[in-house]
């Protein structure tokens, strides 16, 4: 709908939700963008290359000149890159602009199906400047694939993973219990398969339960008696249980998608705060989520001196991740994690077919939590505080002592190189990286 109000244009879409974050007190000068809409591997390169440089432009523009008809004023304009100076600029020349611009794209996520990620697609997404890839899996039952017609097969999903994790990405799962085809029971175990089976392992998780809508396919079985919604009982009792199984390592972004509950049929999907019932139904059975989402600390007042280093290994895609993490004692409070990849090269002494990656250990996400403060500031915020660069340090500390590994690299956001170039990072084609 914003899109539709922006007549798709990007550039106006950008500084509209600029505007609108500053209007009620956020800070921008830090951005994390996810681009949704279908799967973006599908567009033509030339609109993703556009739609890529748009959103960049207008980052670096910071509070500038916004087209009449989205009816937002202009407030000022970055200097070093006017609006009539850079329309033909290219996609590098706008990123590197970035670095050090008022607002800073830190984070850029698009989503895609896990059929559509090979090598050259990787090396596309590392140029455009994606860090988060979210993959529409939905099912780990190829059967329950099928009947869907999501044209895709588990085994893709495995290895899109794989390749995503060892050029560096946070990789995202968006999962749809409730499928046809599917059951409880099944639904039940494909969570608990994620993380008990390596193949998996999904940084972020979106659980989308199925929203049963008319003028669909689905509907029509629903008619004819051959799919029922599950009933809001059981999405909570169903949800509950999977929320108190995922591991500290995982971020459940989300458990229900935006659809109007007007528009569903039947089920516990019409529910909008469906995450509050569950959160209501958890306390009741004395259950907890530890999810980096449940966890992530939100609040000013936390103790600083009271944190402690954790760190977590496990097996995912032919390599191995640590998750290093400041949290409070009990681990209730998350303040600030890294992910550090040792990638599946270093294992079976083949080559990245990425150079800039050739053996080198990878951080693939960096997140110090806690309410955001504005760049070369501090307050009593977790940020700002050497929490990140102490995870950095960590994680250095680990690929040359532990593994032998001489370099790291980090997939960084454009707007983050600044950063690490502080600790002694040089951009190597699309990653910072170090000599250790």
């Amino acid at each position: 709908m914003r899109a539709i109000a922006c007549k798709y244009d990007p550039y106006v879409q950008m500084q509209y939700r600029l505007k609108a974050l500053r209007d009620v007190g956020h800070i921008t000068d830090k951005i994390s963008i996810r681009i949704i809409g279908g799967t973006w591997s599908y567009y033509s390169k030339q609109y993703q290359t556009l739609f890529m440089k748009e959103l960049f432009r207008a980052a670096n523009h910071s509070n500038s000149v916004i087209p009449a008809q989205a009816g937002i004023q202009s407030d000022r304009i970055d200097p070093r890159v006017k609006p009539e100076d850079d329309t033909r600029a290219n996609l590098v020349g706008l990123q590197e602009v970035n670095e050090t611009a008022n607002n800073r794209i830190v984070e850029l996520s698009i989503e895609t199906r896990p059929d559509y990620i090979d090598v050259n697609e990787i090396k596309r997404l590392r140029m455009l400047g994606v860090t988060k890839v979210e993959l529409g899996v939905q099912s780990l039952y190829d059967k329950v694939l099928q009947m869907n017609n999501r044209g895709n097969s588990v085994d893709d999903v495995i290895k899109a993973t794989k390749l995503l994790k060892d050029a560096g990405f946070k990789v995202s799962y968006q999962m749809m219990p409730n499928l046809f085809g599917s059951s409880i029971p099944k639904d039940e175990k494909i969570f608990l398969d994620l993380f008990n089976d390596s193949s998996y392992q999904p940084d972020h998780l979106k659980i989308y339960p199925l929203a049963l809508i008319e003028k669909t396919e689905l509907f029509n079985k629903y008619i004819a008696g051959q799919f029922k919604p599950y009933t809001a009982d059981e999405l909570t009792k169903l949800l509950s249980n999977i929320k108190s199984s995922i591991p500290y390592y995982c971020r459940v972004e989300r458990i229900i998608r935006d659809i109007p509950a007007e528009s569903i049929v039947e089920g516990g999907a019409k529910i909008s705060n469906l995450r509050q019932i569950v959160a209501n139904e958890m306390a009741k059975n004395n259950l907890q989520c530890h999810c980096v989402r449940c966890r992530e600390v939100k609040q000013s007042d936390i103790d600083l001196k009271n944190i402690k280093l954790f760190r977590q290994d496990y097996d995912a895609s032919d390599g191995k991740e640590i998750f290093l993490s400041f949290e409070s004692p009990d681990r209730k409070y998350l303040v600030s994690l890294l992910r550090l990849r040792i990638p599946s090269y270093y294992f079976s002494g083949m080559r990245s077919p990425l150079s800039a990656l050739d053996d080198i250990a990878i951080i693939r996400e960096l997140h110090t939590y806690g309410p955001q403060v504005a760049v070369g500031q501090k307050t009593d915020s977790p940020q700002h505080h050497g929490f990140g660069q102490r995870l950095v340090a960590e994680a250095e500390n680990i690929a040359k002592n532990e593994f032998e590994i001489k370099k790291i690299a980090v997939i960084s956001g454009i707007g983050t190189r600044e950063y690490f170039r502080k600790f002694g990072y040089n951009l190597d084609r699309t990653y910072m990286t170090k000599i250790l």
